[in-house]
């Protein structure tokens, strides 16, 4: 309201000034949900920050600022000369509070005027542009220097001979952007967005920093980094602009905190191999950085200089025991982290600072996290640094070309192709992205004419990066088994991915438990999500619950890792961890401490009481009337009861095994175990996992061990009840089951063991 009441003011105050002289004057719109950081912009040095941390010069020249802008028309001529009607803070999209427009359109105009300063003289000067969404040109002076189509990748164009003399160079910048309207990669955008179908507001022109550095005329366009751990060396390739070679030489020196590790000098045009000995590897525990100097010389001058850094790790998947499982740096890896999906309700694409960039990685790290999924998006090259410094592994999607809503045109596979290329080689040197993640839930994976282009996509990525894992379909359409990972999704617990066809089995999504928090609601009182709870309490007891389970799946069924719905609330899904404008949900210290003991524990022996149907099929007794009431107690003559396997149900719900069916309303069963004399703290430890549909009540030797109501889609672990867990007794016991069924599919099954873990030391 401050803002708007400024606005008014200055209109009061100015009235005599024509609408184009009050047009120039900015304000940030007011966000509905401001984070903290929104007050530290400086809106004439937003994000000042270097933005290309592996390839660093000391000349260059920011230019986010207040620019002009105007919404355009498809017929437009170029405003050449022309001062244009509004100011826009770049680099935030047009959509967002912080850029001062706040409003969605198609086709955008930029302007701005700057200067080279004078001593750049006689070298290269590169204009950048981190991203623009979605088609861009770029007019320097008035001529076209550069059509560019794709909203996630840097790139670049060297504008020397577009400068003119004086002081001022005239920047114009045309944006398109279809958004749905046409089969490009778009992520999570919608206009308008729909809270209920998981898409939200779109983004549009430039959302990355925009900035220019000099470079000499040799000097170094891109660089090509390739850790070898088991010959402890570095491939390193560095192409020049190649504008004149004679007499060149590449120097790379790679350094330990300062200190020379090796030093080689090369000819342009061939691999430099850098010695690494006695590596120092990169893991989440110890994200140890190497420095990287490199030069072009002629002679004994330099021409040119950039600093940079890599990481020496290694990933891959190996068989053990017959199960294949992810590796990092020869060692088994269990990948556990949080879907990320990078926006901010008051930068949108775009994080209002770049400390609120880095809070992203940091709370994930704090909460105990070694690896992300960035979700249906590409961040700015700094989110990867810090990712890559404190030891955050990254699963990479490739933002998708057609998502869930009504719209569907046409999906253009080449652009995609294009711009998934350009996604893999503008992020092969980032060390901590460990997986490629091409397509997610069927979103583009089958074109139009029923073509499947998943196996070529799979082959297209293991030509551009050998280095990483590939997860070719995040959930469910695993066309032809092609890449390493074996990915589905399962909400709201997780459910048993078992490795197969050679590949690592994982539950790339889980979770979505919807928990809103007053006054940090998008939308207050429409908060969506798969689970609602009321209490952080509530919130954190369902996150233990499916800890435990994916421990269990972990260590009995090899799979490798899953993912978490999700870091942040998003506009109108409340199921973040955290809210949208980065508010704590739950206790720090208390998720940390249960995803260290997923992460780091492995089970040492598992001895069954009563095993389930996906484990084994066991004998039950059971019947479809009602008994009588003491029917739960052990000394109840069941013999006229009849006898099936386990599990009991009917309509194949997912995840189940069924056995014996079951289509009646109700159904009671019994059965009888034996158990050993266990120490207080073995019963503690033992574990109780049904999946009930819909419904029941167990019971133990006659005594109520759990009562659960509605129905879950996977096995769950559930809780004793103490007074249960006294009743047990070493030899022969009863468990008694009632599960009701009132719609819809129907099953019962249980498993009663006892588990027993090591805890495997955390490397520091």
């Amino acid at each position: 309201m401050k803002l708007k009441s400024l606005s008014t003011l200055l209109f009061i105050v100015l009235g005599s000034l024509n609408f184009q002289s009050f047009s120039q004057i900015w304000t940030m719109k007011e966000a509905e949900l401001p984070t903290q950081w929104m007050k530290d912009i400086d809106i004439n040095h937003p994000l000042p920050e270097y933005p290309r941390p592996q390839l660093v010069r000391n000349d260059w020249v920011n230019l986010n600022g207040l620019w002009e802008f105007e919404p355009g028309k498809a017929d437009d001529t170029t405003p050449v000369g022309k001062t244009l009607s509004e100011k826009i803070l770049v680099p935030f999209p047009v959509e967002s509070a912080i850029s001062g427009i706040k409003e969605h359109y198609d086709r955008l105009w930029y302007r701005r005027e700057f200067s080279v300063p004078k001593n750049w003289k006689g070298k290269r000067i590169i204009l950048h542009f981190g991203a623009i969404d979605w088609e861009s040109e770029i007019f320097i002076n008035g001529e076209s220097v550069k059509l560019h189509r794709g909203g996630y990748d840097a790139f670049d164009v060297d504008i020397t001979s577009f400068l003119k003399k004086g002081d001022k160079q005239e920047l114009i910048v045309r944006v398109f952007d279809p958004t749905e309207k046409q089969g490009i990669p778009r992520g999570k955008q919608e206009n308008p967005p729909h809270g209920l179908l998981i898409m939200y507001t779109p983004i549009t022109g430039i959302w990355q920093t925009v900035w220019m550095e000099a470079v000499d005329k040799n000097g170094i366009e891109k660089i090509k980094m390739t850790p070898n751990v088991d010959e402890e060396k570095l491939t390193l390739q560095v192409l020049p602009y190649n504008e004149n070679l004679d007499n060149i030489t590449i120097e790379a020196k790679v350094l330990d905190k300062g200190k020379v590790v090796s030093s080689v000098e090369s000819m342009p045009g061939t691999d430099i191999i850098l010695p690494v000995p006695n590596t120092k590897l990169w893991s989440p525990e110890t994200p140890f950085l190497y420095d990287l100097e490199i030069a072009i010389k002629r002679k004994d001058k330099v021409l040119d200089k950039v600093d940079s850094y890599f990481a020496m790790r290694k990933v891959g998947i190996k068989q053990q025991d017959g199960k294949t499982k992810v590796y990092l740096n020869d060692k088994i890896v269990y990948n556990y982290g949080l879907l990320d999906q990078g926006y901010w309700p008051d930068g949108l694409y775009t994080a209002p600072t770049d400390e609120a960039l880095r809070y992203d990685v940091e709370i994930q790290r704090k909460l105990g996290y070694n690896m992300v999924r960035k979700h249906l998006k590409v961040e700015p090259m700094r989110w990867y640094y810090y990712a890559d410094k404190m030891g955050l592994m990254v699963w990479q999607d490739m933002p998708s070309v057609n998502s869930y809503i009504h719209h569907k045109p046409k999906i253009d596979t080449l652009q995609f192709q294009k711009e998934y290329i350009r996604m893999v080689e503008g992020l092969y040197n980032v060390p901590s992205i460990t997986s490629w993640i091409i397509y997610n839930e069927l979103q583009g994976q089958k074109t139009a004419d029923g073509i499947n282009p998943t196996t070529r996509m799979v082959e297209l990525t293991r030509k551009l990066d050998p280095t990483r894992l590939i997860n070719a379909a995040s959930d469910n359409h695993h066309h032809d088994y092609v890449g390493d990972i074996l990915d589905y999704h399962s909400y709201p617990p997780p459910k048993i991915i078992e490795p197969n066809y050679g590949m690592a089995g994982v539950c790339g999504e889980f979770g979505a438990i919807a928990l809103e928090v007053q006054g940090h609601e998008w939308k207050p009182g429409e908060g969506v999500g798969m689970l609602k709870v009321n209490s952080q309490d509530e919130l954190e007891e369902i996150y233990d619950e499916y800890v435990h389970m994916l421990l269990q799946y972990k260590t009995q069924n090899h799979m490798s890792g899953a993912v978490f719905t999700q870091l942040t609330d998003v506009e109108q899904e409340v199921n973040g961890l955290l809210t949208y404008d980065r508010i704590p949900k739950v206790d720090i210290d208390k998720i940390k401490a249960l995803n260290e003991k997923l992460i780091y524990q492995d089970v040492e022996k598992t001895e069954y009481f009563l095993s389930d149907a996906i484990s084994k099929p066991c004998e039950w007794k059971y019947t479809n009337k009602e008994p009588e009431s003491d029917w739960q107690i052990q000394s109840f003559n069941d013999s006229e009861w009849q006898i099936g396997l386990s599990g009991f149900g009917n309509g194949n719900p997912p995840n189940s095994n069924e056995q014996t069916n079951w289509n009646t309303t109700d159904i009671w069963l019994r059965k009888t175990i034996d158990i050993r004399e266990l120490s207080t703290e073995e019963l503690d430890k033992l574990t109780m996992v049904v999946y009930y549909d819909e419904d029941c009540e167990i019971y133990i030797n006659g005594v109520l061990a759990a009562s659960e109501q509605g129905y879950v889609s996977n096995y769950k672990t559930i809780k004793i009840s103490d007074e249960a867990l006294n009743a047990i007794k070493p030899g022969k016991n009863v468990i008694a089951v009632h599960c009701k069924q009132t719609t819809g599919g129907q099953y019962f099954d249980m498993g009663l063991k006892l588990v027993t873990y090591t805890q495997r030391p955390i490397e520091k």
